[in-house]
């Protein structure tokens, strides 16, 4: 066979073609309407750098191209092109066709050996074997769009078509039999706002995830604890995508993803022209990502959210620990001990009792819970006794303390209680406070593992304390 140009291929319509390409992008695989598997391979060359696409059908998911690296070469042979508005694409027919896939990186000739072809594969002529040296060569002194339009997370908005450039840490079944994606980039995705009610929170609480039950301390042990892990599942109508080939580990360019809020933490929706290409650990956007990573995980305030710097709100001060570092709430959640003691910059996102009144029992002693965030996690956290009352003040009266507790949840200036507070918009200041852990049961010390505040204090205007 002999590899046709791309740009040649594009007119010659009805007619079997061979080309030879560099690979820029691939779907997920899906099912078909019939029986089949589907995944289509875009594949560029130096006459068409806007490509072209390769569409395979197969009986099973594996069979299908299983591209490694974005750069990588695809050589199909027999293939049908087919016209398409608004441009063509090749099919690939699996009673005919046949496909090898080569590696990018730099080679010789002698070492033109496919990592995966089809059954019906023939080695290519030698001078396919110069060309396809010759077209790596070409790629990689091309720039390519697609790796420098990629959004990080800490820029994700509510939209359609985002195209991220991320890390897959791990893949979980979830409930249906649905599997979730955790992705990472090292960065901190924006706080959305809140919209929930806040009397609500009883009877409808935020959830601490979306997942309906927990990871394993184990698997939540393997994540970074700086930056967003972002979960990524697929649009409920289309629940055929093969996630179950995806590998954990490597990092990815995902194209047309959705991105929107639920229950107040942000989400990643797979759609079925979503796509998909792998990059090598030494490509050279994944080692800037890594080198930032690595630069703000050395710096003193790099465990703070990216939206509290240079610090968080003064609203609340710790004035008992004024030296002691932050840590993020994942760093809290994976600590090695049980029991310890933390500071943290977090957002109170809810609280069980809502209303002011309530904030103490019948005894006058503090009760109260908070759901606290940052960019890595959320927790609950309690104020009890004596850490409520230092923690909101002596001597407060109902209206104080409701005036307090709309400051610490972003609740508006003007807003008040009564009627009972409807769906505003809220976004709650960064605080820091300091956190302890224990456990409720000693048998069973990591299942019955708590938080409670303590050593905070939520300034007023008539308070003397002095910033930490």
């Amino acid at each position: 066979m002999r590899g046709m140009r791309i740009e040649d291929a594009m007119t010659s319509v009805n007619q079997r073609v061979n080309l030879i390409g560099v690979v820029t992008e691939a779907s997920i695989p899906k099912r078909s309407r019939g029986t089949d598997w589907f995944r289509s391979v875009k594949i560029i060359d130096e006459s068409r750098t806007n490509g072209i696409y390769v569409h395979f059908f197969s009986e099973r998911m594996e069979t299908l191209p299983q591209v490694e690296n974005v750069g990588d070469i695809l050589m199909v042979s027999n293939v049908t092109v087919r016209a398409y508005d608004p441009e063509p694409y090749a099919l690939f027919n699996k009673k005919f066709s046949y496909f090898g896939l080569f590696e990018g990186r730099e080679y010789n000739i002698e070492e033109l050996v496919p990592y995966h072809m089809s059954s019906k594969y023939k080695h290519p002529r030698d001078y396919n074997n110069g060309f396809m040296v010759m077209l790596r060569n070409w790629f990689h002194q091309q720039d390519i769009t697609v790796l420098h339009e990629s959004s990080l997370l800490r820029e994700i908005k509510e939209a359609k078509g985002h195209t991220l450039l991320c890390k897959i840490l791990y893949i979980s079944n979830v409930e249906d039999n649905r599997l979730m994606l955790y992705v990472w980039d090292g960065t901190d995705a924006p706080p959305p706002p809140l919209e929930a009610k806040l009397e609500d929170e009883m009877e409808m609480p935020l959830p601490l995830q979306l997942e309906s039950s927990v990871l394993s301390r184990d698997i939540l042990c393997t994540f970074p604890t700086v930056g967003t892990i972002l979960r990524m599942s697929v649009d409920h109508g289309n629940q055929m995508l093969g996630l179950q080939c995806l590998k954990l580990n490597r990092w990815v360019i995902l194209t047309n993803v959705t991105c929107e809020v639920r229950a107040a933490l942000w989400t990643a929706v797979l759609m079925p022209y979503s796509k998909i290409c792998y990059l090598r650990d030494d490509d050279d956007v994944v080692k800037d990502r890594l080198r930032s990573y690595e630069e703000r995980f050395s710096s003193k305030r790099g465990r703070m959210p990216f939206t509290s710097n240079p610090r968080p709100s003064k609203i609340t001060e710790t004035p008992r620990h004024p030296k002691v570092p932050f840590v993020t709430l994942m760093d809290v959640l994976t600590y090695p001990e049980v029991t310890y003691t933390f500071k943290c910059v977090v957002r109170v996102v809810a609280m069980i009792p809502w209303g002011a009144e309530n904030f103490r029992d019948p005894n006058e002693v503090y009760r109260v819970r908070l759901t606290l965030e940052d960019p890595t996690a959320r927790i609950h956290a309690f104020l009890y006794a004596k850490e409520g009352e230092f923690f909101f003040g002596d001597f407060q009266t109902f209206g104080m303390l409701t005036k307090k507790r709309n400051k610490l949840l972003g609740v508006a200036n003007d807003a008040t209680s009564t009627p009972p507070l409807e769906n505003v918009i809220r976004n709650p200041p960064w605080i820091q406070c300091c956190l302890f852990s224990y456990c409720i049961d000693e048998s069973d010390a990591w299942g019955t593992r708590n938080y409670r505040i303590f050593d905070t204090h939520l300034v007023d205007e008539s308070d003397g304390f002095v910033g930490s």
